[in-house]
């Protein structure tokens, strides 16, 4: 954007120097023609070099608003992940005490059907040893 701003200058001044060699009244009207022409280019310079400066911050504000919502909209997701995995670690920690229980019940419904079975065996050997006696 500099080379612009400085070209003008440069060609404003070889316009007058070129125009300097003339003499007489056109001469002298050619001279102002081409400083208000160079005046004209200098501004409309500085006009395209401040629009493109302000279309450079308005792109970077717009940028740093985007990445801004996006920060937020990921700080949620985590959030909403946070929630959903410690829900899922209580669930789980409810199946396994369930299951744990499960297991205790299933394991004294075993034992409890051994000592039934053993009870039996040892009233078929008293009463084997009763009529053995006899």
């Amino acid at each position: 954007m500099t080379i612009r701003p400085a070209l003008t200058p440069l060609l404003a001044a070889s316009l007058v120097l070129a125009l300097a060699a003339c003499q007489g009244p056109q001469a002298e009207e050619a001279r102002r023609d081409a400083a208000e022409a160079a005046d004209s280019a200098n501004a409309a310079a500085r006009e395209a070099v401040d629009k493109a400066a302000a279309a450079t911050r308005s792109a970077a504000d717009n940028a740093a608003e985007a990445s801004e919502r996006a920060a937020a909209d990921t700080q949620q997701a985590l959030d909403r992940a946070a929630v959903a995995t410690s829900e899922a670690a209580s669930e789980a920690k409810v199946a396994a005490r369930d299951a744990a229980a499960h297991a205790s019940d299933s394991t004294a419904t075993a034992a409890q059907k051994v000592a039934d079975k053993a009870r039996d065996v040892a009233d078929d050997a008293q009463h084997n040893a009763d009529d053995a006696k006899r």
